[in-house]
């Protein structure tokens, strides 16, 4: 690691980012270095703004892939570097509003029916029934759950937050059986022999061939469970605000976006849009 790369990983722990976002910024500053094939601190303000025109025109990178560069070499330049370059403040990423992809409940059922491994079935169903995060879920340790109160502590949640939600009596029931064949190991859902966790990689996988087998003609991911969790919550009546701490979101208006995806939204409209021509 060079002494460069090392003051900006200081840098971005001093301001409290967390792992994943270190590692995200890093390695944007990495790829604008391999792209002129010198150190970070060699290149210009000219050739700053090259490098995202580059991304832009000839990448066609995503406005969320263009945003992690933006603000990793943006870090880089004004915190480790302390360059003011007015060229980073002219670069803009954005973002694009996309509505999620939501399951109804007898979809969620349908997929879930056809996961066969126990750990992969166990994961999938606490997702949803909590609204977790992939990546909170895999790596929830046993510790976690307080089954006598049925709650689950989300640790360091995105935004370093920690946070409780409730563990439905059906969802503790499951994880009981489950853990009872796995023994004593740290996390719920253990990697096999080892004493790490399950990777994310596998319930995605596992995740879209269960889709694939439902026939479900949706682009879901296992994100979808989470945003679905959302929508059937709002939609028997769950206080907007309760659903947004539920979630881990910081702002109410974050949350706000599942009310345009619920069934009862989608009747009133419909009934609305009837009336209107009725009588032509």
């Amino acid at each position: 690691m060079t002494q460069l790369r090392r003051r900006m990983i200081e840098d971005m722990q001093l301001h409290g980012f967390s792992e994943k976002t270190q590692h995200c910024y890093a390695a944007a500053v990495r790829g604008l270095a391999r792209h002129f094939d010198r150190s970070s601190d060699q290149i210009s303000k000219e050739e700053l703004r090259e490098f995202f025109l580059y991304l832009v025109n000839e990448k066609k990178a995503a406005c969320s892939t263009l945003r992690v560069y933006l603000y990793g070499i943006k870090f880089f330049y004004q915190t480790t570097l302390r360059r003011q370059w007015p060229v980073l403040d002219v670069i803009r990423s954005k973002k694009r509003q996309k509505l999620p992809v939501v399951l109804s409940r007898q979809e969620v059922r349908q997929i879930l029916g056809l996961v066969r491994k126990p750990v992969s079935r166990t994961a999938l169903t606490l997702i949803y029934s909590c609204g977790l995060r992939l990546g909170e879920a895999v790596c929830l340790k046993v510790s976690d759950i307080d089954g006598e109160r049925r709650l689950v502590r989300v640790e360091n949640g995105k935004g370093g937050k920690d946070r409780y939600v409730p563990l439905p009596q059906r969802t503790l029931e499951l994880l009981r059986s489950y853990w009872v064949t796995k023994g004593p190991k740290p996390y719920i859902f253990s990697a096999g022999t080892g004493l790490g966790h399950i990777s994310k990689s596998t319930l995605q996988k596992t995740f879209k061939a269960a889709l694939t087998q439902s026939n479900i003609p949706k682009k879901a991911s296992v994100h979808s469970l989470r945003h679905s969790f959302a929508t059937h919550l709002l939609e028997d009546g769950v206080d907007l605000r309760i659903i947004k701490d539920l979630l881990g979101h910081k702002y109410l208006r974050t949350t706000t976006i599942y009310t345009h995806l619920t069934e009862k939204s989608f009747d009133r409209l419909n009934a609305a849009l009837s009336s209107l021509v009725a009588d032509l």
